[in-house]
């Protein structure tokens, strides 16, 4: 792929425009075979992308011996199905709108009024109501609603794959769940079959990856152009946010941009605070951008208009470094434990407001697997091996004591042979000691 200037205003003008989004991942992927029939216009394969994910899933179900899945979460919904619907309200309430998947039948359960949203969708088998089983739909009914909702779910379940099965279950009230396993069903977690169907991507599955960050790229272009000491660091996001809706995308999972002190320690949500002269503005993207999937790189930029301080500079330098070193690291057929030991060394003055990961796959949203620093992985680490297909973040933030931090990452994909970049934003020539191109 071409390196796209995004600080220069006529490229920028260009790529306002949402339409031009599909022709740069287009001419990314060209060479790909799929007829423009088999896309929706955008270059993209929807079928096909929709079909390997339900297949992921099927397969690892499969591998577990796990006969059906119950998903509620919202993301793993739309992965399995490509179905969307309300995915923040139906996060917080549940069970309000879940999937029955089991080896051969695909039945969703969607929220009251909304079923003709999965109309046209190849993956769902049959739509039916969703029964609400959560404390506001049912107020102090609620365990006799949960008793309801567990029969009819084992009722169906026992008619596709027989009473006993074994049956995965995720983020559903605790009343629903031993409910079901009442009713002679075998619950186990959903998570794991879920998490590594995700986490390898197909090569059409990676066109959605590639739009969603070329579009949150240029949201973050535009956020840079409106960085101004007087503006506010959420009048500052908001310009992100327009922009990420415009091209299509979803909405920003978390408010990680701040500036100044505000830098330092990571994770401080965006406020009201007004961004002041020479300051460092830091931000996370963690984006659910267009078709649904995650474009999550971080970038620190420098206010003005004077000169960064060296400082600034030093912390925004090993930062850099980190990024690079550990993805220099990362290969395929490495082990998660491989990875920790030769991943980059805090230094000591920085290791106290570490980023508390190291790398992390990426998705629909960030997912399996973590890795975490060398000093960590004794106590929170697990081990896995790094395979293609995935796609990782490389994290870093810097911050001492006291001071500014500096938060940079970037998102690659594992290849057969090595890695691919697909975070293409720059990084900002004045904080790493070379004159700024503008």
């Amino acid at each position: 792929m071409a390196t796209l200037d995004w600080h220069a205003d006529q490229v920028r003008g260009v790529l306002r425009d949402p339409r031009t989004l599909a022709n740069i991942v287009d001419s990314y992927h060209r060479g790909t075979g799929r007829p423009a029939s088999d896309s929706d216009g955008d270059g993209i394969d929807h079928v096909a992308v929709r079909a390997y994910r339900l297949g992921r899933v099927r397969r690892e179900m499969a591998a577990r011996s796990i006969a059906a899945v119950v998903l509620s979460d919202p993301v793993n919904i739309r992965y399995a199905t490509g179905t969307r619907n309300m995915q923040v309200f139906t996060a917080r309430n549940q069970p309000s709108r879940y999937l029955l998947l089991t080896a051969d039948r695909s039945i969703l359960y969607e929220f009251t009024g909304a079923e003709h949203l999965a109309d046209g969708f190849e993956t769902v088998d049959e739509v039916r109501p969703a029964m609400t089983a959560s404390f506001v739909a049912a107020g102090p009914a609620i365990g006799a609603r949960e008793r309801a909702w567990a029969d009819g779910m084992a009722a169906t379940i026992g008619e596709l794959v027989g009473r006993g099965a074994t049956v995965g279950l995720e983020r559903l009230n605790a009343g629903t769940a031993i409910a079901l396993a009442a009713n002679g069903v075998r619950v186990v977690d959903a998570q794991e079959p879920v998490e590594r169907a995700r986490a390898i991507k197909s090569t059409e599955e990676m066109k959605c990856v590639v739009a969603s960050l070329r579009a949150t790229e240029q949201a973050v272009g535009e956020l840079r152009d409106a960085i101004r000491p007087g503006i506010t660091e959420n009048e500052l996001w908001s310009v992100l946010h327009r922009s990420v809706i415009a091209a299509d995308g979803d909405y920003c999972e978390t408010r990680l941009l701040n500036s100044g002190h505000r830098t330092n320690p990571w994770f401080q949500e965006t406020s009201t605070k007004v961004i002041e002269r020479n300051e460092l503005v830091a931000l996370d993207t963690d984006v659910v951008g267009r078709f649904g999937y995650y474009s999550d790189f971080s970038r620190t930029f420098h206010v003005g208009p004077d000169q960064p301080t060296a400082e600034q500079r030093t912390r925004y330098g090993l930062a850099h470094e980190q990024v690079h070193h550990n993805m220099a690291v990362i290969r395929p057929g490495l082990t998660f434990r491989e990875y920790s030991e030769r991943a980059w060394e805090i230094p000591d003055r920085y290791r106290r407001h570490r980023y508390y990961l190291s790398a992390h796959g990426v998705g629909m949203t960030g997912e399996y697997p973590y890795l975490y620093h060398h000093a960590d992985y004794a106590d929170a680490g697990y081990d896995g091996v790094i395979e293609p297909g995935m796609t990782l973040c490389v994290e870093s933030f810097i911050g001492g004591e006291r001071g500014e931090g500096v938060k940079l990452e970037q998102q690659l994909l594992v290849t057969e042979t090595g890695t691919e970049l697909l975070s293409r934003f720059p990084f900002e020539e004045s904080l790493l000691g070379r004159p700024d191109s503008g």
